[in-house]
C-alpha cells in the first residue's frame, strides 16, 4: 500500500496540540463547563431536558456545575432502563434529540441480564471516532518515523447478536465494536481489516479461522482491541504462518492500541512475540458509554482525560468506610484518591455512574489510571483490595516467576472449621510457573507490597490466611463466558478480576 502517513501527519499533530493547552491553570475547568453548557443546550427540548429545565440551566449565570448537580439527580442504569427500552422500541427525543438507532449491549445489572447503552450519531461523531482519532494523534506525536498509514489496522470486533426480539426497522443492538465497525466512515473502512462480513460474524468459533486467514494476508501495521481476546487471534495467525514472531508476518506492525482490561498481566506475553525495537503499546479508554482517555507517554502508564469530546465528568470520592461521597467536578479532584466516575454525554446519559473507578496522577493536564470497577474489589476482611492492586501484583509475580497468565479471578473464602478467611485465586496460565506454591507466596508478598490494608490483615496470619491458587484448565474462562455471555464469545465480555462475595466466586469456580 502507498504510505499515507506523511500526508495526514500534520493534521494529527495539529489535533494533538490542544492536549498541551490543558496544562494551563483553569483551562480544564473552562473546557469542561463549555462541554456541559453545550450538552444542556443540545438536549433542552428532550423529555429529560424539559423535566430538569436544561434550557434555563444552559443560560444560567450562576455556578453552572453546582446548579447542575443540585437540579439533576445521579443515575445508574436501573434508573433509566425503562427510558432506554422506550428508545430501543423507537421513541424519539427522550434522553437525546431525535431517534437513536444503535445500542451497545453490555453486561447487565440486578434488574436485567443486559444493559442497552444508546449510541447516538453525535456520540459516534464527537466521541467514539474522535477519541480514536486522538489516540492516533497521540501515537504519531510520539513516533516521528511512523509509517502507520502504509498498511491496515487489524481491529477485533464483536457482532450484532443480541437477546431482543422484534426490533424496529433500522435499529441495531450489539457490541459497541460492532457498531463502530459497521458505521465507520469510508476512508476508515479502506484502512482496516478484516471486511465487515467477517468482522461482524456472531459465532467466534466460525469467525476465528476466517479472521486469522484475512489477517495473515493483509499488510497490518496496527492492532486495536482487548488484550485477552487478541491473544487468541494472534496465536492462531502465528500458528498458520508457522512463525514465532508477528513481525515475520507483518514487518510493518508498529503499535497495539489496547483497552478494556489492564494490559500488565499480558505485557510479557505480547513482548515475547514482537520486536521491542519496532513495537509500541498504547492504552485507550473506550467503553460502551464513551471514549474517555488515551495514553500520551509510553513511560507513563496513566492516560490523558479527553475533556472536549462531548462528555462532562464528575467524580465521587471513595470514603474510609468504602462508600462513595458526593460527586465533584474535575476542578475539585485530588491526586492519589480513588473516585467513581460519572458522565453526562452526547449519548443521552446524564450524571450516569459508569461503574469504573479512577485515580488521578496529574491535574494539569488531567491524567489518570483505571483503578477497577466500583463492585470489583474484595473487602470481606477489611483489606480493601482494589482491582489495580491485583493487576499490579499479578504482573510483578509473573515477572518474578516466569509465568504468563491467560485469565484469572479472585474472591474471598470465609473462615470455617477453625480456618481463617483467605483469598482464593482461580488462574488460567498460558505458561505455568515451575512451582505453584512459590507463585502463591510471591503473589501474597506482592499484594502486601502494593496494599497496606491487605498487609495489615496478613500480618502474623492473625486475621487473614495466605491466599490459595487453583490452576484452571486451558480455555476454562472462555467456556464460562460462552455459557454466561449470551452463548457467545466476544471482545466486550470480560471475566471480573475480583469478586466481592464468596457466592460470586463460587459461580465462576463451578462454571
Amino acid at each position: 500500500m502507498f504510505n499515507l502517513t506523511p500526508l495526514v501527519r500534520r493534521h494529527f499533530l495539529w489535533q494533538a496540540r490542544r492536549f498541551d493547552s490543558w496544562a494551563a491553570p483553569g483551562m480544564c475547568e473552562q473546557v469542561q463547563l463549555e462541554q456541559l453548557r453545550s450538552l444542556l443546550r443540545e438536549a433542552a427540548a428532550t423529555e429529560h431536558g424539559r423535566r430538569y429545565g436544561y434550557e434555563a440551566l444552559a443560560h444560567s449565570s450562576r455556578d453552572l456545575a453546582a446548579e447542575y448537580a443540585e437540579r439533576v439527580p445521579l443515575t445508574d442504569y436501573e434508573a433509566i432502563r425503562e427510558t432506554t427500552m422506550r428508545m430501543v422500541r423507537g421513541e424519539s427525543d427522550l434522553l437525546w434529540p431525535g431517534r437513536t438507532r444503535n445500542f451497545a449491549q453490555s453486561s447487565g445489572t440486578s434488574g436485567g441480564k443486559s444493559k442497552f447503552i444508546p449510541i447516538t450519531p453525535a456520540s459516534l461523531r464527537e466521541n467514539h471516532y474522535a477519541g480514536a482519532s486522538d489516540a492516533v494523534a497521540a501515537y504519531l506525536r510520539l513516533n516521528s518515523e511512523s509509517r502507520l498509514f502504509s498498511g491496515k489496522a487489524l481491529i477485533l470486533g464483536g457482532s450484532f447478536a443480541n437477546e431482543l426480539a422484534d426490533l424496529p426497522r433500522g435499529t441495531r443492538v450489539g457490541d459497541l465494536s460492532a457498531t463502530l465497525i459497521d458505521r465507520v466512515p469510508p476512508l476508515g473502512a479502506v484502512m482496516r481489516t478484516p471486511d465487515k462480513r467477517i468482522a461482524l460474524m456472531p459465532d467466534w468459533e466460525q469467525k476465528l479461522p476466517l479472521l486469522a486467514d484475512a489477517a495473515l494476508h493483509s499488510p497490518v501495521t496496527s492492532l486495536s482491541g482487548v488484550p485477552s481476546w487478541f491473544l487468541i487471534l494472534l496465536r492462531e495467525v502465528m500458528r498458520r504462518g508457522g512463525v514465532s514472531s508477528l513481525h515475520e508476518i507483518w514487518p510493518g506492525l508498529e503499535v497495539f492500541f489496547h483497552g478494556g482490561i489492564s494490559f500488565e498481566p499480558y505485557r510479557a506475553e505480547y513482548e515475547s512475540f514482537t520486536d521491542p525495537k519496532r513495537m509500541h503499546f498504547l492504552e485507550t479508554y473506550n467503553a460502551s458509554e464513551g471514549f474517555f482517555g488515551v495514553q500520551t507517554d509510553p513511560a507513563d502508564r496513566s492516560m490523558l482525560l479527553l475533556l472536549d469530546r462531548g462528555v462532562y465528568y464528575e467524580f465521587a470520592p471513595m470514603l474510609p468506610d468504602g462508600e462513595w461521597g458526593e460527586p465533584v467536578p474535575l476542578a475539585a479532584v485530588q491526586t492519589g484518591r480513588t473516585y467513581s466516575m460519572y458522565i453526562s454525554a452526547c449519548n443521552g446519559l446524564w450524571r450516569y455512574a459508569i461503574g469504573d473507578t479512577v485515580r488521578f496522577t496529574s491535574l494539569c493536564p488531567p491524567k489518570f489510571v483505571i483503578a477497577g470497577r466500583t463492585k470489583s474489589f474484595i473487602n470481606a476482611f477489611g483489606e480493601e483490595l482494589m482491582e489495580h492492586n491485583a493487576e499490579q501484583a499479578m504482573a510483578e509475580t509473573c515477572r518474578k516467576t516466569g509465568a504468563r497468565v491467560a485469565n484469572y479471578t479472585a474472591g474471598p473464602v470465609y473462615a470455617s472449621c477453625g480456618k481463617r478467611g483467605r483469598h482464593r485465586w482461580l488462574i488460567e496460565f498460558s505458561e505455568a510457573p515451575a512451582d505453584i506454591a512459590d507463585f502463591a507466596a510471591t503473589l501474597d508478598r506482592e499484594l502486601q507490597r502494593v496494599n497496606s490494608d491487605y498487609q495489615a490483615k496478613r500480618a502474623g496470619g492473625i486475621f487473614l490466611d495466605a491466599p490459595q491458587v487453583r490452576v484452571m484448565p486451558t480455555g476454562y474462562f472462555d467456556r464460562w463466558l460462552t455459557t454466561h455471555g449470551n452463548g457467545k464469545l466476544g471482545g466486550q465480555r470480560k471475566i471480573p478480576r475480583l469478586c466481592p462475595t464468596a457466592e460470586r466466586l463460587a459461580s465462576l469456580e463451578e462454571g
